[in-house]
This record gives structure tokens, C-alpha cells and sequence, in this order.
């Protein structure tokens, strides 16, 4: 029975291999994008520009925080503060801490990079009335 299994896989690996020439060239055009890579500050004003938005709803927020989140990359300041903002114009204090709770476990063991965060969004937190979980003792939950 291995045998079989074994004879079978090996066909069916040997019929992958082969393959015609004219579909070598239209294989290889598949796997190229055909956009411009983004820049830097043209994926900072889309996410500005996507929590901004002046009718924005609850769903939207954690979607976008999600989709985020969910990059390589730790969300510059001035994003998040468009991100709190719209929390605020929500109404949503429940979302503005879970962002500070995702950024914070998303810089992971870069132990700088959360302070920092704090430290240029405090202007911000300070005028919409947002506490951080630390403040709140949340963290050590």
C-alpha cells in the first residue's frame, strides 16, 4: 500500500515538472505586481486620511486598527492620534485603550519604542481626556 502511495506521488510530481514552454513566460507574469510600492508618508496619509473620515462608524474603526495592527510594523504617532481621535468622535473609550494596548504588544520586546509612542501622543490623551492602561492599572492584569 506504501508502495502504491509512494509510486503515485512521485508521477504525480514528475507531471507537475514537465511543463510546456509557452506557459513558462505566462507563469512568470503572474507572480509580478503591477502597482508602485507605497512610500512611507503616502501609507501614513491613507490611514490618516481613513480615520479622519467624518462618518466613520465603530465597525470601521476596528477594522482599520485590525488591518493595522495586523502589518509588520509598529503605526507611526500621527496615525494613531487620527486613530484616537476618531475613538473620541465615537465616543469610545473602550477602543482608545485597546489601541494602546495593541500598540504596546505590538512593539514586543523593543522596550523603547512604547514610551516613545506615549511620550508624543501625551498631548493628545491629555486634550481627549484618554488614560492609559497604566494609568488605569490595567496592565497588570
Amino acid at each position: 500500500m506504501f508502495r502504491a502511495a509512494v509510486r503515485l506521488s512521485v508521477s504525480s510530481v514528475r507531471s507537475l515538472t514537465r511543463t510546456q514552454p509557452g506557459c513558462k513566460a505566462l507563469l512568470a507574469l503572474r507572480c509580478y505586481s503591477h502597482g508602485k510600492p507605497e512610500t512611507d508618508e503616502e501609507f501614513d496619509a491613507r490611514w490618516i486620511t481613513y480615520f479622519n473620515k467624518s462618518d466613520i462608524d465603530a465597525w470601521e474603526l476596528r477594522k482599520g486598527m485590525n488591518t493595522l495592527i495586523g502589518y509588520d510594523l509598529v503605526p507611526e504617532p500621527k496615525i494613531l492620534e487620527a486613530a484616537l481621535r476618531a475613538c473620541r468622535r465615537l465616543n469610545d473609550l473602550a477602543s482608545a485603550i485597546r489601541i494602546l494596548e495593541a500598540v504596546k504588544d505590538k512593539s514586543g520586546p523593543h522596550k523603547d519604542i512604547y514610551p516613545y509612542l506615549l511620550q508624543e501622543l501625551k498631548p493628545t490623551l491629555e486634550e481627549l481626556g484618554i488614560s492609559t492602561p497604566e494609568e488605569l492599572g490595567i496592565d497588570k492584569v
